[in-house]
């Protein structure tokens, strides 16, 4: 294929995102994420002065980044039962706002205690965000959502090139409260956005598919035979809600692709939390240059999502998703490995082709379920992979106080490794019926 003919497919996908009124929702949703997520990876980027002004040693900094991400846990089925109750626009335009109050509670905390209370509500305030974007997203691009999906999480990895790098030279330069503060109005600005330009529904004027009958996907098919109710336009009780979410989880596919997920998600905890300190205090490299190499491996982040979820739709999940986590394993293998900024530097950017991997697999859960209860199972099986792999940061946090840092860091390797390993037994897709 030539470079003409990849330009023109490249045009042809945009052409078809935008279209429908479609677009202006896409580029809501992307850019509200790219705050949600980006914000929070300022955390790792402003650790020294955080751990400067309070004290912290490497373990109750890991614990910090560990209460940060088990509140984003905690309110993940929250955020999805509220989608599933109030529709998405409401619950995107109460995050935002919200977090921005959160945010604000964070600088002007003058204990420890504070700190983390004030980082537990924004954690709970972002969690919202967590669901809703994927079911907003799955529903208006049936047959586009892994792509659709795929720009969405690449706006959080520009998010997370951006921001921290932002946020840790305010850090330096003024102090660390400068370099969580500025995103206060921006939040505020992205609740307004969001408010203006999704519709109420969550859909735009063409969504794929017209009715609610076309629109049903294989899931909502099954969840219909096998209970009469879920796949229907009412909401399900609680009882018949409880039935097909069991029904869709205890799906082999699902159970494989959650646990692939969730070795996923302890690395990227692990290695994300502590990816700057263990530059500056084992690679002996300044810590701006740690994180501008942070924002470069999330800069790398947006290729491998966009190539992930093109990947995804294309060839299915058997095929992409052991590539993605393969170069996780192989890249933090080399960063605790090698020496000096390039070699470094070098690692990074094989690491980085780990970060499609989520593409790959919310994609792949967020259609196993039935439209009715979307945000409910995504969110389910959210806070509970969330929860366990918040647990991460505070472990090598321990390691590394014990002296045991770059072990900790090999040992994140083998978990890739192991994750890619599950990746490979995917018995089938969860649009099977197995």
């Amino acid at each position: 294929m030539t470079v003409r003919d990849r330009a023109s497919d490249l045009r042809g996908v945009a052409t078809e995102l935008w279209a429908g009124g479609r677009g202006p929702i896409l580029v809501a949703v992307a850019g509200g994420w790219f705050l949600s997520i980006g914000v929070r990876m300022v955390y790792p980027a402003i650790l020294p002065q955080l751990r400067g002004d309070f004290g912290f040693d490497l373990t109750t900094a890991g614990l910090l980044v560990t209460a940060l991400w088990i509140a984003y846990a905690i309110g993940q089925l929250p955020g999805g039962i509220l989608d599933d109750r109030f529709g998405g626009r409401r619950v995107l335009v109460a995050s935002t706002a919200v977090s921005a109050t959160a945010l604000a509670l964070v600088v002007t905390a003058g204990s420890t205690v504070v700190l983390f209370a004030a980082t537990v509500l924004f954690g709970l305030t972002t969690a919202l965000y967590g669901v809703t974007r994927f079911t907003i997203l799955s529903n208006n691009y049936a047959d586009r959502a892994g792509t659709a999906i795929g720009v969405t999480m690449a706006a959080g990895d520009l998010g997370n090139a951006l921001l921290p790098p932002l946020g840790g030279a305010l850090a330096v330069a003024i102090a660390w409260e400068a370099g969580l503060g500025f995103a206060i109005p921006a939040f505020l600005a992205a609740a307004v956005g969001i408010f203006l330009v999704i519709p109420s529904d969550g859909r735009g004027e063409s969504a794929d598919g017209g009715s609610a009958e076309e629109r049903r996907t294989p899931a909502d098919e099954r969840s219909a035979d096998d209970d009469g109710e879920a796949g229907t336009e009412s909401a399900p009780g609680i009882v018949s809600t409880a039935r097909t979410l069991a029904g869709v989880i205890r799906r082999p596919s699902v159970l494989v692709v959650t646990a692939a997920q969730l070795l996923g998600y302890c690395v990227w905890q692990g290695l994300t939390a502590f990816y700057p300190t263990y530059l500056v205090e084992i690679k002996g490299i300044p810590q701006t240059t740690a994180t501008a190499l942070f924002g470069l491996f999330f800069a790398l982040g947006i290729v491998s999502k966009l190539a992930a979820g093109s990947a995804y739709d294309a060839y299915g999940i058997r095929r992409s998703l052991p590539v993605a986590l393969g170069f996780g394993a192989v890249g933090i293998g080399m960063l605790a490995l090698v020496e000096g900024t390039l070699a470094v530097a070098g690692a990074t950017v094989v690491a980085s082709g780990m970060l499609g991997y989520a593409t790959i697999t919310l994609t792949e859960l967020t259609a196993a379920f039935p439209e009715t209860v979307q945000g409910t199972g995504l969110g389910l099986l959210r806070t509970g992979y969330m929860g366990i792999g918040a647990g991460a940061p505070t472990v090598i946090g321990v390691l590394a106080d014990a002296d045991h840092f770059t072990e900790a860091i090999l040992l994140l390797a083998l978990v890739a490794g192991v994750a890619a390993l599950f990746a490979l037994r995917i018995p089938g897709g969860t649009g099977d019926a197995s």
